[in-house]
C-alpha cells in the first residue's frame, strides 16, 4: 500500500473513531450538548487536527462533518465554526504531551463534581480508579475563558506526561495515543469518580487501596492499549446497530 493511501485510510479511521466517541459520550451521559471538544492529530499532517464543529450537538456528529483545523483553530476543511478558545488548549497539549494523539475535554457530572470540592483528589478506592494511580494531574486554578495560547501552554505543563488532568471547577482533559485509548480512560474515569462521590456522600472515611497494591494490579498499564481497542470496538458495534449514520 502506498504511503499516501495509508494516510488516507488512517484519516478515515480517525474520523469514524472520533465521531463514534462523541456519539458514545452522549449515550453514556458524558457530554454537554454542543459544548466541550474532542480532537485528534491527523496522521501524516503537520499541525493539523480533527475537531467537532461548534454548534452541532454531539448526537449529530458524523465522520464527514468533522472539521480539519490548524494549530490556531483555523478551519482548513469542512463547514462550520471551530470554537477557538478551547482549541488554544487542545493544540498546545497535542504539541507538548507525548501521549496526546487524541485529546478529550468534557464536563462529565461525577468527574466535575470532584473538581468542585477543594483539594479533592481521585483516590484508589475502586477497581476502576486503580488504573489511574500515578497518572493524574490537577490544576487548582480556574481562569475562566481562554483568550490565547498562554493558558494552553500552562495546562500542558501541568499535565506533563500524564494522561488525565482535573481542571478546577471545570471538568477533565484526557489524552491518549488513539481515540480508543482516550475514550476508554474517559469512560472508566467517570465511573471511578461516580463511585468516589457516592462513597464521600456517606460522610465516612474512604478505604484506600494501598498504592503499591494499585500499581501491582495494573502493572504500568501493560496491555491496556489492546484492552481499550477491544472495549471501544465493542461499544462502536452498538452504534453500528442503533446509529449507523455516525460513520457516514
Amino acid at each position: 500500500m502506498r504511503e499516501n493511501d495509508k494516510v488516507m485510510n488512517s484519516t478515515r479511521q480517525a474520523r469514524i473513531d472520533l465521531a463514534a466517541a462523541l456519539r458514545l459520550a452522549v449515550r453514556f451521559g458524558m457530554h454537554e450538548g454542543i459544548c466541550n471538544h474532542f480532537s485528534v492529530m491527523l496522521p501524516g499532517a503537520q499541525d493539523c487536527f480533527l475537531l467537532n464543529p461548534y454548534g452541532l450537538h454531539w448526537s449529530e456528529i458524523t465522520a464527514s462533518n468533522l472539521l480539519v483545523v490548524d494549530g490556531e483553530g483555523r478551519v482548513l476543511e469542512g463547514e462550520g465554526e471551530a470554537e477557538r478558545t478551547a482549541f488554544h488548549i487542545h493544540a498546545r497539549i497535542h504539541r507538548a504531551s507525548p501521549r496526546a494523539t487524541c485529546v478529550l475535554h468534557t464536563h462529565m457530572p461525577y468527574a466535575t463534581a470532584l473538581t468542585l470540592v477543594e483539594d479533592t483528589r481521585l483516590e484508589p478506592i475502586s477497581q476502576n480508579a486503580l488504573r489511574y494511580i500515578d497518572d493524574v494531574a490537577y490544576d487548582d486554578q480556574y481562569n475562566g475563558l481562554v483568550h490565547d495560547n498562554s493558558e494552553g501552554d500552562r495546562l500542558a505543563g501541568v499535565l506533563g506526561d500524564k494522561r488525565v488532568l482535573f481542571l478546577a471547577n471545570h471538568g477533565v482533559i484526557v489524552v491518549g495515543g488513539s481515540v480508543a485509548e482516550a475514550f476508554d480512560d474517559l469512560y472508566y474515569l467517570e465511573r471511578s469518580c461516580e463511585a468516589q462521590v457516592l462513597a464521600m456522600s456517606t460522610g465516612k472515611p474512604l478505604r484506600r487501596v494501598p498504592d503499591e497494591v494499585a500499581r501491582t494490579t495494573f502493572g504500568n498499564n501493560a496491555g491496556m492499549a489492546r484492552s481499550a481497542r477491544l472495549h471501544f470496538d465493542a461499544l462502536k458495534r452498538l452504534l453500528d446497530r442503533d446509529e449507523p449514520d455516525y460513520a457516514c
